[in-house]
């Protein structure tokens, strides 16, 4: 799949130096789970998702005090954007944004009178500040709701619309829109009616999606189906677990798509059967770990680790390099070259050495 060919075009925002939407990458977030008042600690878990490959990092403003937190956190030269996600009171956007911070997450329809949303309007059209508008299945507008009864997609997609309509009734255009509900298939068809009808740049997710598992296998249908349709400028995949999870998850979820540029080690592995002679479930296991460790996860190449000589010898020849299992051993295999044969307990460690060699510069 060429996915430039079928990607829509929006209009390109830029969130600190990181773009959203036009020709710009899939970005990836999260958003801390600190208490935004300790600082410091705030600014480590910033760091360690951004190492862990997150483009933008969100945190709760819920306070003026906790606005402080912005300043510190720019003044310490953090590695990425941030955004701050502000309820209802527009003074705390207007300190965010005096404070540095790079996005702000709002619905003007919940902050009040129309000044106050032509103040944040204002200020963040001054320093360069997009707006996300967040519209959530589970926070909709009274009227709304009654209007359809539940949050439907025609329900999400008239609440987006509606603070659209705020912003730029005062000029503001540097949007992006979310919306969000945890019901899988209206989360799909809300952005898929919403993509149609406005060129804003989406970011996708699932919310309260679940636990780890749970929540990536919402995820992978809600966002992944998007993605594939071409609609979709950046994503956060949304964990009741680690926000390291998050980062983890959303890069498997681009790597499974296939994105180019935006892949990781494609690990092609069969389920096992009565033919497989190799003790591959455990092998599989300790090459995800062992590749992780080493620091070649990330890399753009394709990984067979099969069972058996019926398949096995096949998929490794699609495979940049892959191993298929004989009776107590295997054959590495790259690009349907036979390598040489491997012992069983030797196999994660020659295929983890013969990938440094060939592919890390």
């Amino acid at each position: 799949m060429d996915y430039n060919n079928i990607r829509k075009k929006t209009r390109k925002v830029t969130v600190g130096g990181v773009g959203i939407g036009g020709d710009s990458k899939i970005a990836i977030q999260s958003m801390t789970n600190t208490d935004t008042l300790d600082a410091a600690k705030t600014l480590e878990q910033i760091k360690a998702l951004s190492q862990r490959g997150c483009d933008i990092v969100r945190i709760t403003v819920p306070t003026l005090e906790a606005a402080k937190t912005v300043k510190y956190i720019k003044d310490s030269g953090v590695p990425v954007p941030i955004v701050a996600d502000i309820h209802f009171d527009y003074r705390i956007a207007l300190e965010c944004v005096k404070n540095g911070v790079d996005k702000i997450r709002i619905n003007p329809g919940n902050i009040g009178a129309d000044y106050k949303v032509r103040e944040v309007c204002n200020a963040c059209a001054a320093s360069g500040v997009p707006i996300r508008i967040g519209v959530n299945g589970g926070s909709l507008e009274k009227k709304i709701l009654e209007k359809y009864g539940s949050p439907t997609p025609d329900a999400l997609c008239e609440s987006a619309l509606y603070h659209v309509e705020l912003l730029e009734k005062f000029g503001f255009y540097d949007t992006v829109i979310s919306m969000k509900t945890s019901t899988v298939p209206d989360m799909i068809a809300s952005n898929r009616k919403l993509s149609a009808l406005v060129d804003y740049p989406l970011h996708l997710g699932v919310t309260e999606a679940g636990g780890e598992l749970n929540g990536l296998v919402k995820s992978s249908i809600g966002i992944g189906s998007l993605l594939c349709d071409g609609i979709g400028d950046t994503i956060r995949v949304s964990l009741t677990a680690d926000p390291l999870c998050e980062a983890d998850a959303a890069k498997r979820l681009l790597t499974a798509i296939g994105i180019e540029g935006q892949s990781g080690m494609n690990i092609v592995s069969c389920p096992t059967c009565g033919r497989t002679k190799i003790d591959l479930i455990p092998i599989v296991e300790r090459f995800e770990r062992r590749a992780k460790e080493e620091g070649i996860i990330d890399l753009p190449i394709t990984v067979a680790l099969m069972g058996c000589v019926v398949n096995g010898p096949g998929e490794a020849r699609e495979a940049d390099i892959g191993i298929a299992g004989g009776n107590g051993e295997a054959v590495l295999i790259a690009h349907g070259e036979i390598l040489e044969k491997i012992s069983e307990d030797n196999i994660v460690d020659v295929l983890i050495e013969k990938i440094k060699t060939t592919f890390v510069k």
